[in-house]
């Protein structure tokens, strides 16, 4: 995963506190970053390592399991990401014949994705993907909480100039 590189707002190079060490909640909050970049970075070596795919086709093979014949539309909403990033990921799942893409049969215009054999074969050796403890941690918070964490991390990131373009599944490749 690359880093954003460009300076950040001066203002942020400021400290609130008059502690040279930060607060506890500061602390407290990169570790949790820490952590979680961490569990990413783990996961996506170990399945790479192990199967030879990243974390982002994982997560969308098992969607597939669990939701066959779907569009790619579907497919974001399912795995909580735009069309274009989705769209990425599948094509590299279909180039390595782990997906398949067909129109419907009962609608010719609509494309659905299946898994193949050999997607179904390599989902019997796979772990369990660090996006699905994700979604259920998160899916486990209070509505009203879950919305509280959304707001305060879509202000850090633009208060840290990060740029604002659609987000990559976790550990793909950036375009």
């Amino acid at each position: 995963m690359l880093e954003d590189t460009r300076q950040a707002p001066a203002a942020l190079h400021t400290s609130s506190t008059s502690s040279p060490s930060g607060s506890p909640d500061l602390k407290a909050v990169f570790n949790a970053l820490r952590r979680l970049v961490r569990a990413a970075r783990r996961s996506a070596n170990e399945l790479n390592a192990t199967l030879g795919i990243s974390g982002s086709q994982l997560f969308v093979l098992q969607q597939l399991v669990e939701h066959p014949k779907v569009s790619l539309g579907e497919l974001a909403a399912l795995t909580h990401t735009d069309h274009s990033s989705v769209s990425v990921v599948v094509s590299r799942l279909v180039r390595r014949r782990l997906v398949a893409r067909r129109p419907s049969s009962h609608d010719g215009r609509r494309v659905e994705l299946s898994l193949t054999p050999k997607g179904r074969a390599l989902l019997h050796r796979a772990p369990e993907v660090l996006q699905e403890r994700l979604v259920a941690a998160l899916e486990g918070l209070p509505k009203g909480k879950l919305r509280t964490l959304r707001v305060l991390l879509d202000r850090v990131v633009s208060d840290a100039g990060l740029l604002p373009e659609p987000a990559e599944m976790f550990h793909e490749p950036i375009r």
